[in-house]
């Protein structure tokens, strides 16, 4: 018997900065976490301790942040093409280079009636997000949306479902829906506008939420990635997860009050979740 090393990366993740960008009266900032890994001939390094072809992660990280000072960091995705041609150009050893990158959002904060040159607020968990594998031969991009809170109070009924003898479900004909939404798109090609398309996504990803006639999650979350693919002719799939935050009616009698559908609690373990993936068709 022998032994054979399949396959293997390396890297570095986590990688965390702040980027400011100064202009007069006006700061602008980025934050954006990411990691970084290597395909390629590593071999040596594996089955006999030779380093001489292995880039260390403390490079990789200086790396990050030295590119981060030459270019924009917006979009994230061309922020990521410029560390995926630097480490190809310099590495004849790497095949490929993966890009996992994701930005906290912030928004400035209000003063005097007006927005704040310089001082801002979380914009929540809510998280932008862009895959990248890159080779010499071209890079494959996905962008998407991580810890996306939404919830509607209408337009939204679950009914009719499969019932057994465990079931104690019972049908609603108006249901609060409420998911945290994550969603990845491919594009179909190769440097599109990556931020007007991601902003443009997301906001027919919320209007498709709050408007669909929703009858389940299942069917909600296919109206959003139908709506996206019909909309985006430079997107070819969509992935979504849409997990299920419950609120069932508040029973007040034994306080000796009716709970007209005012008062709701959270169900937060266990809760139904919901994947697909959406595809164009020819």
């Amino acid at each position: 018997m022998s032994t054979q090393l399949a396959t293997n990366t390396y890297g570095s993740s986590r990688i965390h900065l702040l980027r400011v960008s100064k202009q007069q009266g006006r700061h602008d900032i980025r934050e954006i976490s990411l990691s970084v890994r290597f395909e390629g001939d590593f071999e040596a390094a594996h089955t006999s301790g030779d380093n001489r072809k292995i880039l260390p992660a403390d490079t990789i990280d200086n790396t990050v942040y030295a590119l981060a000072r030459q270019h924009s960091i917006e979009p994230l995705e061309n922020f990521g093409q410029h560390l995926i041609e630097h480490f190809l150009t310099y590495n004849p050893q790497v095949h490929s280079v993966l890009i996992d990158a994701n930005e906290n959002r912030w928004t400035r904060l209000p003063h005097g009636g007006k927005l704040h040159a310089s001082a801002f607020e979380s914009g929540g968990n809510e998280e932008r997000t862009c895959f990248l594998t890159g080779t010499r031969t071209g890079t494959q991009a996905r962008a998407g949306i991580r810890n996306l809170s939404v919830l509607k109070t209408s337009k939204s009924s679950f009914q009719d479902f499969k019932k057994d003898p465990y079931t104690t479900l019972q049908d609603d004909r108006q249901t609060i829906l409420s998911t945290v939404i994550a969603a990845d798109w491919l594009y179909s090609e190769e440097d599109p506008q990556f931020g007007p398309l991601w902003h443009a996504a997301r906001k027919m990803l919320l209007e498709t939420f709050a408007e669909h006639e929703s009858h389940s999650l299942q069917h909600t979350l296919y109206a959003i990635g139908d709506a996206i693919l019909s909309n985006f002719d430079n997107i070819s799939e969509i992935h979504l997860s849409l997990p299920s935050k419950q609120f069932y009616l508040a029973d007040l009698t034994a306080l000796g009050m009716d709970n007209p559908d005012a008062v709701f609690l959270p169900r937060c373990e266990p809760h139904a979740t919901i994947e697909a993936t959406l595809r164009k068709t020819l």
